[in-house]
């Protein structure tokens, strides 16, 4: 059966609002600095002692970078110095040494991953240094038990670092390329050779990753349907084994390289959406599944198979197949997800040092789910991961009746129902591949936050 999403450009429109990307739910618009590091110690002591504990994936945070890239909403550090991160570092290393004497030795990590800022910011000795600590601290598997990730800028990065990284057990790698074209690289101040990026993916390959992703950015300035056709083709002969196209959303007011950019030279809404467009229909003709939001992987792909047995996830690195796992996020601004709860840490290397030169976890805010925080994730979870929720399977676990827990929701997607977005039965829900694209609409309508107070805190949707 055929399972290609459909593309709608009248529905798009009609439903194309402001809303979460729900890599949380609550989202972290919902955090209270009511939630502090004691709450987290307690919260990760309750999950030690669940009578099977979950396994832990570990993210850190690398906030450096050398160079401004004018699109970025990302927390980072802009420094030419490369000394700027030893103290770092040095602080670093001391959450990872506090974070792993909390959680209980039989607790495996199946999933590491490096975020950033840029990860390869740091240097090989540097890197390796961490991983030491890591492994000094938790219970980490051997190499190839483990998911091991890096987000690599390719300007970073040359044949000797991408051999190193792989020596070091990093088996899956993301490289940060936004958009092949010169003049759009020149407009966001990320300029870099398409002749490189062929090959560090090359040497990838040789080097045995696991798994290869590129980033790619729509809605850039100076990108139109013409210059992002040639984009997509180089890209589709690289063969990624997964891709992520993400939508740039101009928010000047809040991310301030932003106001470098011209906005005379971002491409218009209808143009964006026909980019999108070209997106869809290019990947999925060269045999790329959708998996939602910005993402598509391969047919062979962990993302799909899970996908395709209702078992995939989503948090805040996206979609994951680890979705048992309590996440332990280090690095400043970092979110972990520990049981029913969230804790997120300071935001800055100053309040960063000031915590942790105190022996406390450096969680400045975050929140403790309630029931129907935990009901309303499972159902936002589903619809957004696996396109799918079973109405009789989530009756039964959680003792409601469905249609009246979620009365004025199911009002709400009514029109959405009768414009062919979704299927709702007595049992089932069901996304159709038309309402695919507009999954973060469908699930708005069960976000109890938004129907309380709306929020434009939010990107668009599309």
């Amino acid at each position: 059966m055929d399972n290609k999403v459909v593309f709608n450009k009248e529905l798009i429109r009609r439903y194309d609002t402001f809303g979460p990307r729900y890599t949380s739910y609550p989202t972290a618009v919902q955090f209270t600095t009511d939630y502090d590091d004691e709450d987290y110690k307690n919260w990760v002591k309750y999950s030690n002692e669940d009578p099977i504990p979950s396994p832990l994936s570990l993210y850190l945070h690398i906030p450096f970078c050398d160079t401004i890239c004018y699109y970025c909403g990302c927390s980072k550090v802009i420094t030419k110095d490369k000394t700027k991160a030893a103290p770092y570092i040095k602080l670093l290393k001391k959450e990872i040494e506090l974070q792993g004497e909390l959680f209980a030795n039989d607790r495996e990590v199946s999933q590491i991953h490096w975020g950033g800022g840029t990860p390869t910011f740091l240097s090989d000795e540097e890197i390796n240094e961490i991983i030491e600590c890591i492994r000094e601290n938790f219970n980490v598997p051997a190499n190839d038990q483990v998911e091991f990730g890096i987000e690599v800028d390719p300007r970073t990065v040359d044949q000797q670092r991408l051999e190193s990284l792989s020596m070091m057990g990093f088996n899956r790698i993301s490289f940060g390329v936004q958009d092949l074209d010169p003049a759009v690289q020149d407009s966001v101040n990320r300029v870099q050779s398409t002749a490189e990026i062929k090959q560090h993916i090359k040497d990838a390959r040789r080097f045995g990753y696991k798994s290869i992703n590129i980033d790619l950015m729509y809605g850039l300035p100076k990108q139109s349907v013409k210059s992002f056709t040639h984009t997509l083709d180089t890209v589709i002969e690289l063969d990624p084994d997964r891709l992520a196209i993400y939508n740039y959303a101009h928010l000047p007011e809040m991310f301030k390289p932003q106001r470098r950019i011209n906005e005379d030279e971002l491409p218009s809404a209808e143009e964006k959406l026909n980019i999108l467009q070209l997106c869809i229909d290019k990947l999925q003709d060269a045999g790329f599944v959708y998996i939602g939001m910005d993402h598509f992987a391969k047919k062979s792909d962990d993302l799909v198979k899970a996908q395709q047995e209702g078992s995939l996830h989503r948090n805040f690195q996206g979609y994951s197949t680890n979705a048992d796992c309590d996440m332990i996020a280090m690095g400043i601004t970092a979110i972990s997800r520990i049981g029913d709860n969230y804790g997120q840490n300071v935001r800055t290397i100053e309040e960063y040092e000031s915590y942790l030169n105190q022996n406390k976890i450096p969680v400045f805010r975050g929140i403790e789910l309630e029931a129907d925080d935990v009901l309303r994730r499972e159902v936002i979870n589903q619809l957004m991961c696996n396109n799918y929720l079973d109405i009789e399977k989530l009756e039964k676990r959680w003792k409601i009746n469905f249609n009246s827990y979620f009365k004025s929701s199911l009002n709400n997607l009514q029109q959405m129902v009768d414009d062919g977005l979704l299927n709702i039965s007595e049992t089932k829900l069901t996304i159709t591949t038309t309402g695919r694209l507009l999954a973060r609409s469908i699930c708005m309508q069960f976000d109890r936050y938004l129907q309380e107070k709306n929020s434009n805190r939010f990107s668009r949707v599309i």
